[in-house]
């Protein structure tokens, strides 16, 4: 049994600061969507590439998830804590000075590397801080709730930095809240001696890992400029199917497997791993769409875009503790998620009949609305199904999957809808003559069209919830994987309460 928390009197002080390092990640996921058209003007980035201001970052931090947690535990998590912070701040800095689109996407590229070992640190760290039931319970909770918080702040901040000042604070920003939380990390953070894990790095396992997501984000990208049949397209999914498969087989035969294969073989985890990516995909393009759609279509200002956003964070906030929170202990989690995710497709269904004159408070509003109910009721379970059950040794990578599919949905989703609405808007500028003046009215086209895609996206991930997730209601027996190392496992904490 690990020392309890209670030899460590500043652990309510760390949590202060482990929390404000999440925030600061979760924050950089919206903060930039918000500022985006005006750095895109600014630097003179493509329509074609200016989702790779979204997905460099998400892309490396979701591709590099595993191997962060890995390091984190082979280093020390205060270390890589630290380090972390102060790599995120340097990134942050490099970015705000962007000359060019290149050094912003590199920049963006090395916030997600030193994100990804952020994020499994600040959570580690949390877990072995607190070892006492019921501190550990309200310890995660107040951390979930601050972390759940950053998308709203992300929205809100972007757009009063990127009106008031300028877009680049966006990004700067960042830096006085790493520096802020290293101090406290160094100063308060401490790392029992006995957390580390001596194992070996699995490098076969974080090459082929690497890889195969970059090839698999990569594809979708290049199917926009190339075409979904050209060799280069087709070469990349490829090369994605045969690395991943190739890691697979690695992860089978390693003594100690960057992602051992019982934590996604586990009918329930795998389930909720699926439907949470897809739903991500479906999610993702909507934030870009919708931000470009309120700026550059209806003419809104960054700061009233922002606060546009806030109904479906609130429908979040509150299908999340009022909904999911409060049935999660009473029926099965499919029973929240299936209908989660079928009312976010109704949502997503209301913006399909999205148009240039469009009402916000006709159209957009309500759809946000459900939107929100309807992802904040299904994600409270998934998060909690995902980490109850694992076998202690395994609590890290299982919650490392949950990011992992996260950040890789949203990675696929940025790519894929963002190809989508550009191939549609092409076609209909083609069909309707390429008169210039019907240049909104194409785009909206393409949103539409894309949403489309994001509404069966959505509908499939329900389909996966309702027919994979078996387990009944969490308030029961901890949920097992099936190994014979059952007797050992444990419930796990819940992030997202």
């Amino acid at each position: 049994m690990p020392e309890t928390s209670a030899s460590d009197p500043r652990r309510w002080t760390a949590l202060v600061f482990i929390a404000l390092a999440q925030l600061m990640v979760v924050l950089d996921g919206t903060i930039v969507n918000i500022a985006l058209p005006s750095a895109q003007h600014d630097l003179g980035i493509s329509d074609g590439n200016r989702q790779w201001v979204i997905t460099a970052y998400t892309l490396a931090f979701g591709g590099l998830l595993l191997l962060g947690g890995r390091i984190a535990d082979l280093a020390g998590r205060k270390r890589a804590f630290v380090i972390g912070l102060i790599g995120f701040a340097g990134a942050s800095a490099l970015g705000g000075a962007a000359a060019n689109a290149g050094m912003l996407l590199g920049a963006r590229a090395l916030q997600g590397v030193f994100g990804a070992l952020l994020a499994p640190a600040a959570l580690s760290l949390l877990a072995v801080t607190f070892t006492e039931a019921k501190e550990r319970a309200k310890a995660f909770g107040i951390f979930g709730a601050i972390a759940g918080g950053g998308g709203a702040l992300g929205l809100i901040l972007g757009g009063v930095l990127t009106e008031y000042l300028n877009w680049r604070w966006a990004l700067y920003v960042n830096v006085p809240i790493a520096a802020v939380a290293a101090i406290g990390a160094i100063t308060v953070v401490r790392e029992p001696a006995h957390g580390r894990n001596r194992n070996r790095l699995d490098i076969p396992g974080v090459v082929l890992a690497t890889l195969g997501l970059v090839s698999l984000v990569y594809g979708f990208t290049r199917a926009e400029t190339d075409g979904w049949a050209s060799a280069a397209t087709i070469g990349l999914f490829v090369a994605a199917v045969v690395l991943l498969a190739g890691f697979a087989l690695v992860e089978g035969r390693v003594k100690a497997p960057l992602l051992p294969l019982r934590v996604v073989t586990d009918r329930n985890r795998a389930g909720i791993y699926l439907s949470l990516g897809l739903a991500i995909i479906g999610m993702f393009g909507l934030f870009l769409f919708l931000t470009y759609y309120l700026q550059i279509i209806k003419g809104y200002t960054p700061v009233v875009t922002g606060l546009a956003f806030l109904p479906m964070i609130a429908g979040m906030i509150t299908g999340s503790t009022q909904i999911g929170a409060r049935l999660m202990n009473r029926v099965p989690p499919r029973l929240l998620m299936g209908p989660g995710f079928l009312a976010a497709a109704l949502g997503m269904l209301i913006l399909t009949q999205l148009k240039v004159d469009s009402s916000y408070a006709g159209l957009v509003l309500p759809a946000q609305i459900l939107l929100g109910l309807g992802m904040g009721t299904a994600f409270m379970p998934a998060m909690s199904l995902a980490t109850h059950g694992v076998q202690p040794r395994d609590a890290g990578v299982a919650s490392a999957m949950v990011n992992t599919s996260q950040q890789v949905g949203g990675s696929i989703g940025t790519a894929l809808l963002n190809t989508v609405a550009a191939s549609a808007t092409t076609s209909w500028l083609v069909a309707h003559g390429g008169n210039p003046k019907l240049v909104n009215e194409a785009a909206v086209h393409g949103y539409a069209t894309a949403i489309w895609w994001a509404v069966g996206i959505l509908a499939a991930a329900a389909t996966l919830a309702l027919t994979m997730i078996n387990t009944g209601r969490q308030g029961g027996s901890p949920v097992v994987s099936g190994s014979a190392d059952a007797a050992d496992e444990v419930a796990v904490p819940v992030i997202a309460h």
